[in-house]
């Protein structure tokens, strides 16, 4: 169910469910992905759960506009500050509390999204924790729900998400193969003397440092995207999709937390 198929009248027999807002970007991905691959990566990844959850969820259209300043060097990238991106995700979510959405879920594509929208969040929970005790705010990643089993898939090389990567242009290969330039395939490799902190996010980070994207990739794109497939993009998609809806389902049945008194 959309929430913009529904005339205003509509949405109070709704509430109940789970609202999901997808989040994602418009912003360079190598020369071989489009601008817009977060965003249709992260469709993608709605229209599969969509029929798993139809009777308990409800989305709002993708945001493809995101916080990509770090990708500014890159010709064609659109991005707005994260402060800015911050106010923009408060007013979002803020119409879904005042529409009387209890459990609300940020579904996000893009990594650069992430502070911000933890940030508005937490704004939000802290004006309305006090109003309306029984409001989740939840925000998560495909990449990030589902690392685990996605790394388990046998055929990938990469341990985890990089950007522009075999993760992302295998799904890209599946969702849109022709808007993908597989000639073009190519990116960063970094050998970096830490166990904390890898340049071209070939693991996961054990310390955030901040970086844009050109201080480490003349392509724009990190990982073995060269050795991306439509089998690989399959697998990513069915195991992101299976443990959403996993956790949708449980979130949807979420009870009220009250503080609870000293042991």
């Amino acid at each position: 169910m959309n929430l913009g198929d529904l005339s205003w009248p509509s949405v109070d027999a709704t509430t109940d469910r789970v609202l999901i807002i997808p989040i994602a970007s418009f912003e360079q991905h190598g020369r071989h992905l489009p601008l817009l691959s977060d965003s249709m990566i992260g469709q993608a990844v709605v229209d599969k759960i969509t029929p798993e959850i139809a009777d308990i969820a409800i989305f709002l259209p993708m945001l493809w506009l995101g916080a990509s300043d770090h990708h500014l060097a890159f010709p064609g990238t659109v991005s707005i500050p994260q402060d800015t991106y911050v106010k923009v995700l408060e007013g979002i979510v803020e119409s879904g509390i005042m529409a009387g959405y209890r459990k609300i879920l940020l579904l996000n594509s893009h990594a650069g999204n992430l502070v911000p929208a933890q940030l508005a969040l937490t704004n939000l929970q802290l004006q309305f924790k006090d109003a309306i005790p029984e409001l989740y705010l939840a925000l998560t990643s495909w990449f990030d729900i589902a690392s685990r089993e996605i790394a388990a898939i046998e055929d990938l090389v990469q341990p985890s998400v990089s950007h522009a990567c075999e993760w992302e242009t295998s799904i890209m290969l599946t969702a849109h193969p022709d808007l993908v330039i597989m000639a073009q395939a190519a990116g960063a490799h970094i050998d970096f003397p830490s166990r904390y902190f890898q340049p071209d996010y070939r693991a996961p980070q054990r310390v955030y440092v901040a970086r844009t994207m050109d201080q480490g990739t003349s392509t724009g794109a990190y990982g073995h995207c060269e050795l991306a497939s439509v089998e690989k993009g399959e697998a990513i998609l069915t195991l992101a999709s299976a443990v959403l809806v996993d956790f949708i389902r449980e979130f949807h049945s979420w009870p009220v937390v009250t503080p609870q008194p000293e042991a």
